[in-house]
């Protein structure tokens, strides 16, 4: 049996990293996945770890190098390597570029690259401005054909109120659907703390 290709692309939301990992892991089991890391991901040390940590992480979960440059992403367009592109976690930078069109890192090309192909985008947002300045280009990206998002909330209502982080914890469902062209309800989940 062929299992479908996913490209997971991480970017720098370095707080969820280890819940996002988790999940790879198990979509790693159901899915032949192409690890993408932006290039503030696969660089940064933090105090979340290191990006060496990281970078052997993603690594180990998928039995692959991720992708990290321009010129690795840009194949997945005329190629048509991918079945579903997942983007987790999507910062509240890559979402705006992926609203305006701007293609300047790997996620973001291979966003572009994958579109080409009008197959299916799955978004997992992780971002403090997600109800303030991002609100806009979430919604762009919620009315666009081919684009999904795992189900989303407010992560701490009262210390960060216009902060919004998926369920990453979802993600294997809304893979699921989003390859038979649905949305994964409800989309909006109660506070996640």
């Amino acid at each position: 049996m062929n299992r479908p290709t996913v490209g997971f692309a991480i970017c720098a939301s370095y707080c969820t990293y280890k819940e996002v990992l988790n999940v790879l892991r198990e979509t790693a089991k159901l899915y032949n996945i192409i690890p993408i890391m932006s290039g503030n991901a696969a660089a940064a040390d933090t105090r979340f770890g290191t990006a060496e940590y990281w970078i052997a992480e993603v690594k180990d979960a998928t039995g692959k190098e991720p992708l990290t440059t321009l010129t690795e992403v840009e194949p997945f367009g005329p190629k048509k390597l991918l079945d579903l592109l997942v983007i987790a976690p999507a910062t509240g930078n890559t979402i705006a570029k992926l609203a305006s069109g701007v293609s300047d890192t790997s996620v973001s090309l291979a966003y572009k690259a994958h579109l080409r192909n009008a197959r299916p985008v799955l978004i997992a947002v992780s971002t403090n401005d997600a109800l303030s300045a991002n609100a806009p280009n979430i919604g762009t990206l919620l009315n666009r054909r081919n684009h999904y998002f795992v189900p989303f909330g407010q992560d701490d209502a009262a210390g960060k109120p216009t902060s919004l982080v998926a369920d990453f914890s979802q993600i294997p469902d809304a893979a699921a659907a989003a390859l038979k062209g649905e949305q994964l309800q409800p989309l909006l989940i109660s506070n996640r703390r």
